[in-house]
């Protein structure tokens, strides 16, 4: 550490990617290369925060529908250091590690006014390609001025460094909006609850960088435990608790080397489908609709199911599933049913959207999740070949959904070749689907076996096959370590 700083409290031991980045942020303050351009003044303190990435286990998309979810904090994790200073501006460099170094200074009165509207301020991100990741950064302060009344009457500049590896699977975005909420509300001494903070920044990438993603990802990165699957029914959020994994078994990611983001086509139409699909339900069982807050939004009294596919059930499913379509042109559905409960997004009247089968998903989705929960709660020995079964059944449902891809097909299929045999039980793709990344359930001393894997399907395909392994704790759990001038 630099003589010029002095850290507030000791940086935990267990998160040694924070402690590099302290001294990182501390060579660069000596030698002038940030804050860049700063009237910051001498003794302006600097925040610095850490938020992990997560491995999908099981829940996946069915968080959107109100499913429960069980995430793992991953090792990999972004770094944020604030520093408050005088300018209207927020300054924000990103210093990737396997990647060139990116600058935007986004001005603040575009994030700090709370009557300026979301559509307005994720259209000046979108405007300019080379400035859209700021988004995932500055959106922060813009739902904190919305949702929380925060004044933001000066500006700061704002270090990010991450390797946590985008188009993966595994929540870099997430990652990046949770470090710089927590430095955030720490700068400005605001208070607001875990849960809080994960669900805002959800709003982050809803409505400003304009992903239609769930919360999971989020409330993972912020309410993750090292070495526990976080538990979370998405109804909205509700936190379940962590969930152990006995000591003979280990979770590993293999990445499929094939970019997966949420903002594409396939993500947004499967939720889109699935959305339709519940509006279709809840008019097959007589609940009442009506107009909601724009057009193509509706709002439905559900004493049923509340609103969410999950608790509808497979039983009750199968008693409606001829009745819902497999696909329906958009303007057809609009002019039967007018809308969706979706604020997120919206149904493109001219698009053909697969209905029956995304509806399916998160219901059937939602019982596999509850039963893996179940039989880690059980006593020993935890029946791990039936953990696998249902990792691979949600594989399957993906690719039924049209998620799949033939990178991560493939992963799956050389875990299911490599079997119980040499510890593998079961292997699912991860996140959105569409590519990124396998999560693999194994035996905990089947570290050679994953490599097998991940080197088989590098010579079969030539994509470099990643694996993640490791774990390490979100962001409430670290908090916000300051820096003050020696």
């Amino acid at each position: 550490m630099s003589r010029s700083v002095r850290l507030s409290a000791e940086i935990p031991a267990h998160v040694p990617d924070l402690a590099r980045f302290a001294t990182n942020v501390a060579a660069r303050i000596d030698g002038g290369l940030w804050p860049m351009e700063a009237s910051t003044g001498h003794d302006a303190p600097i925040f610095l925060s850490r938020a992990p990435g997560r491995l999908d286990v099981m829940g996946g998309i069915a968080d959107y529908s109100g499913s429960l979810v069980l995430q793992w904090p991953i090792r990999e994790s972004t770094r944020v250091a604030l520093r408050p200073w005088r300018e209207r501006r927020l300054s924000i460099t990103s210093i990737g590690q396997n990647s060139a170094e990116r600058h935007v200074d986004v001005p603040l009165d575009l994030v700090a006014d709370a009557a300026r509207s979301y559509d307005d301020v994720r259209a000046w991100f979108a405007a300019d390609p080379s400035r859209h990741w700021a988004a995932y950064v500055a959106g922060v302060f813009h739902v904190l001025a919305r949702e929380h009344g925060a004044r933001f009457s000066t500006g700061g500049a704002i270090l990010v460094e991450s390797d946590v590896p985008e188009g993966k699977g595994v929540s870099s975005s997430a990652a990046i909006e949770a470090a710089t909420m927590e430095a955030v509300v720490r700068a400005w001494d605001l208070s607001l609850e875990p849960k809080v903070r994960a669900i805002r920044c959800q709003q982050v990438e809803n409505l400003i960088v304009g992903a239609p993603c769930g919360v999971m990802d989020q409330m993972a990165s912020i309410c993750g435990e090292a070495g526990s699957l976080m538990a979370l029914l998405c109804q909205p959020a509700e936190f379940k608790g962590s969930v152990r994994l006995p000591h003979e078994l280990r979770v590993w990611g293999i990445d499929s080397g094939i970019r997966h983001a949420v903002t594409g086509a396939d993500y947004g139409a499967v939720r889109v489908g699935a959305f339709m699909g519940y509006r279709i339900l809840a008019d097959l069982a007589r609940l009442r609709a009506v107009a909601g807050d724009r057009d193509g939004h509706v709002r439905v009294e559900d004493p049923h199911w509340h609103g969410y596919l999950a608790n509808v059930g497979g039983a009750a499913f199968r008693a409606f599933e001829a009745e819902i379509p497999d696909v329906i042109e958009g303007r057809a559905f609009l002019t039967r049913y007018q809308g969706t409960t979706d604020l997120v997004t919206r149904v493109d009247p001219a698009h053909r959207y697969a209905v029956r089968t995304p509806t399916a998903h998160p219901i059937y989705e939602h019982e596999r999740v509850t039963e893996w929960a179940h039989l880690l709660g059980t006593a020993s020995p935890v029946d791990a070949a039936r953990l696998g079964t249902l990792m691979y059944e949600s594989h399957a449902s993906y690719s039924a959904c049209g998620l799949g891809s033939d990178g991560t097909d493939r992963l799956v299929s050389l875990a299911r070749s490599a079997g119980s045999v040499r510890g593998i039980h079961g292997a699912k793709i991860t996140g959105g689907g569409s590519g990124g990344t396998v999560a693999i359930l194994a035996d905990a001393n089947a570290g050679e076996a994953v490599r097998g894997i991940a080197d088989a399907y590098s010579a079969g395909t030539g994509h470099h096959a990643y694996i993640f392994e490791g774990t390490s704790p979100g962001a409430a759990s670290i908090g916000t370590i300051r820096l003050d001038p020696a």
